[in-house]
């Protein structure tokens, strides 16, 4: 952990509101990126990660040290498991993923200045497709599968995380990644250009 952050926790935890919210400008895209590829809309992305930094900062105290992403990151992750039970238990729910291709129905993408329309139009198609194929993964491979390779994090990291062994972690990845190459090349969901790359996603 960051001299800096470490410094915005420890005055956090003695109370300081500042503090903490500097810490959630830290992480607040984070979150939400995560919330959103596990929830799939929005609204309930944005909900989750309000509810994972209100939580965070109830249990403030209880942080022993270490590192603050992975902690605040595992808050994140278990909101994520209680929103996702809880849609199970309202079977008549729609899970289905927003599909308008609106400005709000995925996380803002922000174009390259070097980058032509046509290419990036191609990556939003991308996204949108990826987006739907983790829809279909089962949870605990969804969520490592985020963490490794959307969000980049390394593999011990990710068993602190999702509180699993670097074994499990690596075979979940690798199914889930199997998975997800599958779901998006039989559904056809890949743009054109990626579907007949041999290299995969």
């Amino acid at each position: 952990m960051a001299d800096e952050e470490r410094r915005l926790v420890e005055t956090a935890q003695r109370g300081d509101v500042e503090s903490f919210n500097a810490l959630v400008r830290l992480y607040e895209g984070r979150l939400y990126n995560l919330c959103y590829r596990m929830l799939g809309d929005a609204d309930s992305a944005a909900d989750a990660a309000q509810d994972a930094f209100l939580s965070a900062f109830r249990n403030l105290r209880s942080f022993r040290g270490g590192s603050f992403r992975s902690w605040i990151l595992r808050i994140a992750t278990n909101t994520c498991y209680d929103v996702l039970r809880a849609r199970k238990r309202r079977p008549t729910t729609s899970l289905d993923i927003e599909t308008d291709g609106g400005e709000d129905s995925a996380p803002l993408q922000i174009a390259d200045s070097a980058e032509s329309p046509d290419d990036f139009a191609l990556r939003r198609e991308l996204a949108a497709a990826i987006q739907h194929g983790l829809a279909t993964l089962p949870e605990e491979q969804r969520i490592i599968l985020i963490l490794s390779d959307i969000q980049g994090l390394a593999y011990e990291e990710i068993a602190d995380i999702t509180d699993t062994n670097l074994g499990t972690v690596k075979s979940r990845l690798s199914r889930g990644r199997a998975r997800l190459r599958d779901v998006l090349k039989a559904g056809e969901l890949l743009p054109a250009r990626y579907r007949h790359e041999s290299g995969g996603l």
